[in-house]
């Protein structure tokens, strides 16, 4: 059983030529970017945002702060479920940063991951949830809920296909949730900045979790808000300096694009922080973005992956997915 699930990998480059491909969610950050007349350049516009933001955090040998250019690949990842079938379903999409060195040419490899974008996600967040809390009083999760997706990242990383590919674990980083509250420990990471803990895990704290994911909160120099970074190992040893602050660029640009209430607030998060997205006092990028479509397509994209993903495998993926927690 184990054997008839494999693993692809196909790449494009992130521009401001890109265009989605058919098998992208069309509500992932960057693929959002790249619709309607202005997607060229809200590309742009993005792009040199983050490319801003990772030169105000290299400080050294960058004295016009503009040594430096972050790359942006998207890696999809598509799932077979067995060789006689005639394709994949897509199952992840991440993004692989590279730091590229104006003055020296050097290619500095970034992180992969970063941003996370995945159809079974949408089926567990925006069909199973709802379904399941239907006319409750009360909210709760069903049992096993996100297994089948964890697993399927976890067999992804440890695949061979990841390893020929990549040669660390992958680092999500994400919005911090306003429905929990922050509150700074004291200690500041020279990259990261000043570290934050939540009062208790979120929902996707848990989710991410079956992920084989752990969590840690950071609001980096001159951001106003804590990033929630997932990862496997260590975060402050595994990655290098250039490594974590393209991964700060990047995320906190999108972050500041759609969720400006929080990451493009006009005064920085204090020691106790509760985010909101009700918060007046923040300003707008000029980057144009719909978010209540966004969370309409979510649930039309989670119906999709019901229709064409879970129910047609869903015997093998329950099996497969019971043989993980033994392999």
């Amino acid at each position: 059983m184990n054997n008839a699930f494999s693993f692809s990998i196909s790449s494009l480059r992130l521009d401001e030529h890109y265009n989605p491909s058919e098998s992208t969610r069309i509500t992932t950050n960057f693929a959002n970017l790249a619709r309607g007349e202005k997607r060229q350049q809200n590309l742009r516009n993005a792009l040199t945002m983050i490319n801003n933001r990772f030169n105000s955090l290299v400080t050294w040998d960058n004295p016009n702060s503009d040594r430096y250019t972050v790359e942006l690949e998207i890696v999809s990842v598509g799932m077979k479920i067995n060789a006689s079938s005639q394709g994949s379903f897509p199952v992840i999409e991440i993004l692989k940063t590279t730091v590229v060195d104006s003055e020296t040419g050097q290619r500095i490899e970034g992180i992969v991951g970063n941003n996370f974008s995945s159809y079974v996600r949408d089926y567990d967040f925006s069909v199973v949830l709802p379904e399941f809390n239907q006319g409750k009083a009360e909210f709760s999760i069903p049992e096993n809920y996100g297994v089948l997706h964890g697993n399927i990242f976890k067999a992804f990383v440890n695949s061979e296909t990841y390893s020929q590919h990549f040669s660390k674990q992958p680092v999500i980083c994400l919005s911090v949730s306003s429905k929990n509250v922050y509150k700074r420990t004291g200690h500041i990471h020279p990259v990261l900045g000043i570290e934050y803990q939540q009062d208790k895990p979120s929902l996707t704290d848990d989710y991410f979790g079956k992920m084989g994911l752990k969590v840690r909160y950071f609001m980096p120099a001159n951001s106003v808000a804590p990033l929630a970074f997932y990862f496997h190992g260590d975060l402050l040893s595994d990655y290098s300096n250039f490594e974590l602050i393209s991964t700060i660029s990047t995320m906190e640009t999108f972050q500041k694009i759609y969720r400006p209430e929080i990451y493009n607030a006009n005064s920085p998060a204090g020691l106790c922080y509760r985010p909101a997205l009700n918060h007046q006092d923040h300003s707008l990028t000029v980057i144009e973005y719909d978010r209540e479509e966004r969370t309409r397509l979510a649930t039309e994209q989670g119906k999709f992956t019901e229709e064409h993903f879970i129910k047609p495998n869903q015997t093998q993926l329950e099996q497969w997915s019971a043989q993980q927690a033994f392999s």
